[in-house]
């Protein structure tokens, strides 16, 4: 492995973070907070990206163990340095680097007790860090910076959400550059729409930054329930859908064919999910809850949409729901958003896969000499993929079964080990019980908080990435 390619990389990718620093730097500039927590972290993750892109040199072969290693040791350095800030704020070194993590990894699950005590230039930067995140790191680096145009590829691979990759331009620049340039374009039509409907500008943007990257961090400890709006809980129950859905789909639909949502399986199949749950949720909140039809729709529509995407905002404490409508929410943990979207879980198109590739196995039971590829959009999926799938979703239930065991052997109860352990490895954010909407992770051991930090990592990398490296013939030569 060239190991000077990959800190030259991380000095890059360090020097680019301590420049983005720069932005809450002047928010606190604006709100008169402390300047001290950002620029000591724009100093520090500066100076020693400077310091390791002068001393490392990028010459020399790329390879996929080092797309992997940049990937995951890139997402890695850039939440412990994105942790800088929160120390300067008094919260010790475990819960911001917990909380640092949940931002990049827009997975939002919090361990402030007290959200609305923090600056506002702090909770800014918690929001931007999901936005970050949400497209990806390693994403926007590759649409800046042009020594990466070949190179790149690898890193790509790496990072893209989901078992394939779209490719929009031969360049993987260029698709960088398109999936960014439609990510900007929604926010910023979020935040106008958000702001036209009674937001400040202030938490226009911090809650655009948190929706559109599924990441559901906000400013109030009561989250969406906050401001108590129909009219701004269904702007942003749109804009999660349309998060959670393909970016690479929205390019499609808007500059190609504006009839691929319709044609795309996994968009139909991601719809009708979405509508089933709400259905169901709806009739059980109405039947158990003793809501109206049109309340209880209002709440079920925002929580599926909510689940599903990984976003994990709260219009309500859905922990005190009936038990029939919390296990339509925790059946939802288990599927997440779309592949090439801002959101995570096993992905929806992993899942419609699964159920193709089980009814061909019973199929063939039947007809044992029969010939039926499972088949995606029209084409048949090579086998190498099924195999990935599946070996993706073996993985992912081991990493959650063994986070579940050891978070319920250092004493939490099983419902909030079973939660804690899926919330944070599908980038969802709150769970149930002592982790419910209205709770936060703070109740956690501090060496449970590590374990669920890497629970985080591993799910935004899509496990593989991170699992790799454990394994003796990476760092073979």
């Amino acid at each position: 492995m060239n190991t000077s390619i990959i800190f030259n990389v991380l000095g890059g990718l360090l020097r680019f973070l301590g420049l983005v620093m720069v932005i809450p730097l002047l928010v606190a500039v604006y709100y008169s907070d402390p300047l001290l927590p950002f620029a000591a972290a724009v100093v520090i993750t500066g100076s020693l990206g400077i310091l390791l892109s002068r001393r490392y040199g990028a010459e020399g072969e790329w390879k996929i163990k080092e797309g992997f290693a940049i990937v995951a040791f890139g997402w890695l350095s850039v939440a412990i340095f994105g942790a800088i800030p929160y120390l300067f704020d008094g919260i010790s070194p475990i819960n911001a680097f917990f909380e640092s993590m949940s931002g990049f990894t827009t997975t939002g699950a919090t361990i402030l007790q007290d959200i609305e005590s923090h600056s506002k230039s702090i909770l800014f930067w918690r929001s931007m860090t999901q936005w970050l995140g949400g497209m990806g790191i390693i994403m926007i680096f590759i649409a800046i910076l042009p020594k990466l145009g070949v190179a790149g590829r690898q890193l790509f691979r790496a990072e893209a959400p989901g078992p394939t990759e779209d490719k929009l331009k031969p360049r993987i620049r260029g698709t960088a550059r398109i999936l960014w340039t439609v990510y900007v374009f929604i926010s910023v039509i979020e935040v106008v729409l958000l702001k036209l409907a009674g937001m400040s500008l202030y938490d226009a943007v911090t809650h655009t930054f948190t929706t559109m990257s599924t990441g559901g961090f906000s400013p109030y400890g009561t989250g969406i329930a906050e401001f108590n709006s129909p009219l701004i809980e269904g702007i942003i129950v749109v804009f999660m859908f349309i998060a959670g859905a393909n970016f690479a789909l929205h390019y499609q639909v808007l500059y190609v064919d504006h009839n691929s949502f319709i044609k795309d399986n996994e968009f139909k199949f991601y719809t009708a999910i979405i509508l089933i749950a709400t259905t169901i949720l709806t009739f059980s909140l109405w039947r158990d809850m003793g809501q109206s039809v049109e309340t209880a729709f209002r709440y079920a529509i925002f929580q599926v949409l909510s689940i599903i995407t990984t976003t994990g905002y709260a219009s309500a404490d859905f922990d005190i729901w009936s038990d029939s409508a919390r296990i339509v929410l925790m059946a939802l943990m288990f599927i997440g958003g779309c592949a090439g979207s801002t959101a995570g879980g096993v992905k929806v198109v992993r899942i419609l896969l699964l159920l193709k590739y089980g009814r061909n196995v019973l199929f063939k039971s039947l007809h044992p000499k029969a010939i039926k590829p499972v088949k995606y959009n029209g084409k048949a999926v090579p086998e190498s993929i099924m195999h990935s799938i599946v070996s993706f979703v073996v993985i992912y239930m081991m990493i959650f079964a063994i986070s579940t065991g050891i978070l319920a052997l250092m004493g939490m109860d099983l419902i909030s080990s079973i939660t804690a352990s899926i919330a944070t490895l599908g980038n969802i954010g709150p769970g149930f019980n002592a982790v419910g909407p209205m709770a936060n992770f703070d109740v956690v051991p501090d060496l449970g908080k590590l374990l669920l930090i890497a629970n985080m990592w591993i799910g935004r990398l899509e496990v593989f990435t991170v699992i790799v490296m454990l394994t003796p013939e990476f760092w073979k030569r």
